[in-house]
């Protein structure tokens, strides 16, 4: 039976403009002494500027440093009088057509910019180009050095290289040489270049080879050797407080979760565990500027840490009531398999995190954000005092946007997949079902989070009406090994059924009405969205398909010319090619890209609606003039157009009446 048409968008509802634009305080960072917090805010929703408050009195009009010709896109201390500011801009030569970033280093006062590594005069135009386009990386700010930070150079004239760079003079120090031959620098607290990695054959076969530096005589050796077809890399993550231990992450004697465990450099064994946690993998250290454990951050419901530091422990305790957060508990099977299921709790609508702190942490940064809460920013001071530093996004109301939670379902061949299921507000739009979204994410290497999503894509239409579910389909990350290595060769195939299945699920529980079902995805999951078009299923009323990857062969090809990618990557790559299959596409599908996209070119969207057209279909085409295809790269303008579209090719263009 049909359901009822969608009812009516309330007035409270926010807007695709509240959703899209700029954030009015992000990126909150405080510097090391505690006597200043710095952060980018945006009082028009467009442009953004750097302000820097004085600790002692938040309340007092902070500094404002800005840009004239750039976008300002991230903050934060290198020093206590000394900020890193990320500002991109547009960037076009020739045919090409991209975003450009640059780290630059100020004052407190903007008086003065630079950037991050001195700039030097290429030898020729093409070296003037590269340098131009380089963006330097903050190796390490060196917290126990007063002037200088590590920076790596990325330019074409000296790639590779290593500069210790005083902040104040503007003087830069070669550290090491750049070579092709190593890479994953890692400087251990005091600065010192500690570990590096190496890739190289053996009998024809491409390991990753993990290098670390004796801290007594200074040489370089191996010591962990990861095959590129395992997927199974032992990475240094920290180095302690004992400069003869590292931290290492790896899945560790078969295990499905990669774990961080201590190394002994002399000894060349792991010695003990430092973090398990038996349903998530385990990400990394978190170290003070001596290279002490704080704690340890791991992938859960979504990135989540646990504490070890006593002061920082106990405000995490009692975080929680001040802020009124409260919890829920999950019955949970594990994607591994073998083990009865078991529980763990999360944040029920929002969750705190603890952001950055003082050296003395007499001041600790606490973001307050979930699926229904843009990010709020408080200070903590003496462990005591809570004080609301800003509101991301006020103009937003949590009360209608709905609900969000972590699921799981059976896939058709048992295995457990993991979703975010996010639900239309009941007392505005009933108990279901409701028109529904299947929205599977990037990558596909990657996963979702259940925090806030500055994209709208989830809660800019469960405000509608809609319901949104996000299936960590087979190939996801950070699950675990066996539910990512499901995926390898499945595009299409596996893959695709588990976004079907999602959609049953939807149907199953009644929060779905079968023949009001589109399938929304960016990236892989535009992908996906030719996939749902292409593939005789029946679920879905449309497709919407945000910079796709429309030619499988393509994309092989591009990772058959690196050597670490063919083992790595390409074996998982395969199944069913959109651009071929343009001719059996069933369904209304929207194909949507920027045309500054360097991650999945324009071309493939272009090429594939060409194939459409030439076969008859129904589609719709959308080219973004200025997008590119990372969250970073798109403006207000573009974000809410994003919305604007979708929104309405779902109502008049989705199935035979519109979704």
């Amino acid at each position: 039976m049909a359901a009822p048409a969608l009812a009516q968008t309330p007035a409270a509802a926010p807007t695709a403009h509240d959703f899209a634009r700029n954030a009015q305080v992000d990126d909150v960072s405080i510097s090391p002494d505690g006597k200043h917090i710095a952060g980018l805010v945006s009082q028009d929703g467009v442009t953004k500027v750097v302000a820097i408050w004085e600790t002692a009195d938040p309340d007092k009009a902070p500094t404002i440093l800005g840009a004239s010709k750039m976008q300002l896109m991230a903050v934060n201390f290198v020093k206590n009088d000394r900020l890193a500011v990320v500002a991109q801009q547009l960037w076009t030569y020739g045919a090409t057509k991209a975003h450009l970033q640059k780290v630059y280093i100020t004052d407190l006062q903007g008086s003065k910019w630079t950037s991050a590594l001195p700039e030097n005069r290429g030898k020729s135009d093409y070296e003037e180009l590269m340098q131009a386009i380089s963006n330097p990386s903050i190796l390490s700010r060196l917290p126990n050095d007063p002037k200088h930070i590590l920076v790596l150079n990325t330019g074409a004239n000296g790639a590779g290289d290593v500069y210790k760079v005083d902040l104040y003079d503007g003087g830069a120090d070669r550290v090491t040489r750049g070579s092709e031959r190593f890479g994953g620098l890692e400087p251990d607290h005091t600065g010192e270049l500690r570990a590096r990695q190496k890739v190289d054959f053996d009998n024809g076969k491409v390991y990753v080879a993990q290098q670390i530096r004796d801290p007594k005589t200074g040489e370089w050796s191996e010591h962990f050797r990861s095959y590129a077809k395992d997927r199974n890399l032992t990475t240094v993550v920290g180095f302690s407080d004992d400069p003869n231990i590292v931290y290492v992450r790896v899945r560790q004697n078969g295990a499905d979760k990669t774990g961080i465990y201590e190394y002994d450099v002399q000894q060349r064994k792991i010695t003990e565990p430092a973090f398990e946690i038996k349903l998530f993998d385990a990400d990394g250290p978190i170290l003070d500027d001596d290279g002490k454990v704080l704690g340890f951050s791991y992938g859960a419901d979504t990135g989540r840490d646990y504490w070890v530091d006593p002061v920082l422990a106990a405000a995490a305790k009692s975080l929680p009531a001040a802020l009124g957060i409260k919890t829920v508990t999950l019955q949970w099977t594990d994607p591994a398999g073998g083990a009865p299921p078991s529980k763990f709790s999360y944040p029920d609508g929002a969750g705190v995190q603890i952001t950055d702190w003082s050296k003395d942490k007499k001041y600790i940064l606490v973001r307050k954000s979930g699926p229904n809460l843009p990010p709020e920013y408080y200070l903590l001071t003496d462990g005591g005092k809570l004080t609301l530093l800003g509101k991301s996004r006020p103009q937003i109301n949590p009360a209608v946007l709905g609900e969000s939670r972590l699921v799981q379902y059976a896939a058709r061949d048992g295995l457990m997949i993991p979703a975010f299921l996010h639900t239309p507000p009941k007392d505005v739009y009933g108990p279901g079902p409701y028109p529904a979204i299947v929205l599977p994410h990037g990558g596909p290497s990657a996963r979702d989070e259940l925090d806030w999503d500055p994209s709208g894509w989830t809660k800019y239409f469960t405000a509608r009406g809609y319901v949104v579910i996000q299936p960590q389909f087979r190939g996801s990350e950070g699950w675990g090994s066996r539910l990512a290595r499901a995926g390898d060769a499945q595009w299409g195939m596996a893959m695709q059924d588990d976004n079907d299945d999602a959609a049953k699920y939807l149907i199953d529980q009644k929060l779905a009405a079968p023949d009001r079902i589109a399938l929304f995805g960016y990236s892989y999951g535009g992908y996906a969205a030719f996939a749902a078009a292409i593939r005789p299923n029946g679920l879905y009323q449309c497709s919407i398909a945000g910079a796709g990857v429309a030619e499988i062969k393509r994309f092989q090809g591009e990772t058959y010319n690196d050597r670490f990618l063919r083992e790595y990557q390409r074996p998982t790559i395969d199944g069913l090619d959109p651009l071929p299959n343009a001719k059996n596409v069933s369904i209304p599908i929207f194909v949507y890209h920027g045309d500054r996209d360097q991650t999945v070119e324009v071309e493939e969207s272009r090429r594939f609606v060409g194939a459409l057209k030439a076969a008859g279909k129904t589609y719709k085409y959308l080219e973004i003039k200025d997008m590119g295809h990372q969250y970073t790269f798109m403006t207000p303008e573009m974000l809410e157009t994003q919305l604007v579209e979708i929104e309405k090719y779902l109502k008049t263009d989705c199935g035979p009446a519109g979704l």
